[in-house]
């Protein structure tokens, strides 16, 4: 890439990004769970001096219905400085690649010239994606070598529950190139992936094929230990499947996969939302060992003892809230990982200088199957959902999060409605967590659709990979 085309959102490392000037936009993901009306990109202004700061400032419909948006991410990131296939020039941050998670659409938004109003420029068609790389119901992707990786659940139209994988798509056209993978392995189940640059290895997760989750947990799979719970390690440039670390059937749904910002460490942190054994949530962090890699459990969170009379029915056996370790984030300097408790609602926030041992810095309850916590703002209303997905700015100073899960999901557990609402908390320099009390865009702010992934203009902590240390 020339010099004069170097996108300055584009960092070289961790602590450039850290110095970078602070987000003004957020991007928000929304869906109408009836797909009645359509699903839309929402932005929020996130600029404390701005006199609409925490309201929707920006909405793009998506032409489809019954997409149910969730994770998205950018066109490119600051790997573009180094790896062979960023070198076009004019290449920068600029589009947001959104799949429908339940359509296996891909909507590409241009965030230029104006960041505030997104446009559809091209959208990927599910049939594409199935003819192409033999996958289905896109989740979560990353920009890095080769063209933009695209992780799907499933796998190809009229074989939903075929084993899901990743896609790759061309960083500047986005058309669907090939499956990833070059030899599979024992990967069925799929869920999220991210890497090591430096150490040419990819690590995924799993969660559940689509007629797992599409309608709601099932009992009967989660209590027979069928839904994900492995650790998957592969040859990043040739695609090929190198180790599986079983957790244990008992460590149910491994999700989200943080990677250390070093691009020189090899190390990571993995969320799992339960445990069959006593409900409780945990984290695991992998390192390699020599040749090997290997993972432990390094934080372990309890269900909390309730009254049945105030549980959903598919808990209300149990006499218990389930933490639901629902979602991740690794501040960008490595110091802080932030939890997602999305059944007790809570957000912890633990330091993690020493990554095998992890303590807990700080914590924020809102919303919770059982408490219902209300925002500061709003002392008098309940708040349904809980901290679900995290994003975490930059300079690490910021937290935003939102509460929707997954349409059914949010249904199962909250039978009563989620709502739709998002929070902001500011850290501490040594931590700790603090709730703004002027950022609780809700309800109707987004015109009765929920919310779910956040994403950060400029980048943010899960969405960069960095080259250099």
């Amino acid at each position: 890439m020339s010099q004069s085309a170097v996108d300055p959102t584009f960092y070289r490392s961790a602590a450039d990004a850290a110095a970078a000037p602070p987000e003004e936009l957020a991007y928000v993901a929304a869906f109408d769970r009836e797909a009645r009306r359509h699903d839309a990109m929402t932005v929020v202004d996130v600029n404390p001096d701005s006199s609409t700061y925490g309201q929707v400032v920006g909405w793009t419909d998506v032409p489809g219905v019954g997409d149910e948006l969730h994770h998205f991410g950018w066109n490119a990131c600051s790997s573009a400085l180094k790896h062979a296939g960023h070198d076009r020039d004019g290449l920068s941050r600029r589009y947001l690649l959104v799949p429908g998670l339940r359509s296996s659409d891909v909507y590409v938004l241009d965030t230029v010239p104006d960041p505030r109003s997104p446009s559809l420029v091209k959208t990927i068609s599910g049939k594409s994606l199935s003819t192409k790389a033999g996958y289905s119901r896109p989740h979560t992707l990353h920009c890095g070598p080769d063209g933009v990786f695209l992780t799907c659940i499933g796998g190809p139209e009229g074989d939903d529950d075929g084993p899901g994988g990743v896609a790759l798509l061309d960083h500047s056209t986005f058309e669907v190139l090939r499956a990833w993978e070059t030899d599979p392995g024992p990967q069925h189940l799929h869920y999220d992936a991210w890497w090591h640059l430096n150490a040419n290895v990819l690590v995924s997760s799993e969660w559940g094929s689509p007629s797992m989750i599409e309608d709601g947990l099932v009992p009967e799979l989660l209590l027979g230990g069928k839904y994900g719970h492995a650790l998957h390690f592969w040859d990043l440039e040739q695609g090929r499947h190198l180790q599986r670390i079983d957790l244990g059937a008992q460590h149910q749904m491994a999700l989200e996969v943080r990677p250390s910002h070093d691009p020189d460490a090899t190390w990571g942190f993995l969320g799992v939302v339960i445990s069959t054994e006593d409900l409780s949530a945990s984290v695991w962090r992998w390192f390699r060992d020599g040749d090997e890699w290997k993972a432990e459990k390094v934080i372990s969170i309890p269900a909390e003892p309730a009254d049945p009379d105030l549980l959903p029915p598919a808990l209300q056996p149990f006499a218990a809230v389930p933490p639901l370790i629902t979602d991740i984030d690794l501040s960008v300097d490595d110091r802080f990982l932030y939890v997602s408790c999305w059944g007790t609602g809570e957000l912890k926030e633990f330091d993690v200088s020493d990554p095998a041992h992890p303590v807990e810095s700080g914590s924020v309850r809102m919303g919770g199957i059982v408490g219902r916590v209300p925002h500061p703002a709003q002392p008098d209303l309940p708040l349904a959902g809980g901290p679900q997905m995290v994003e975490v700015s930059r300079d690490g100073r910021r937290v935003y999060f939102t509460n929707s899960l997954y349409g059914a999901w949010d249904d199962q557990f909250y039978p009563d409605g989620v709502g739709a609402w998002m929070a902001k908390l500011d850290v501490g320099g040594e931590g700790g967590l603090a709730v703004d009390q002027r950022f609780f865009p809700h309800g109707e702010d987004f015109r009765g659709l929920r919310v779910h992934q956040v994403r950060l203009q400029g980048g943010d902590a899960s969405s960069d990979s960095y080259c250099y240390s």
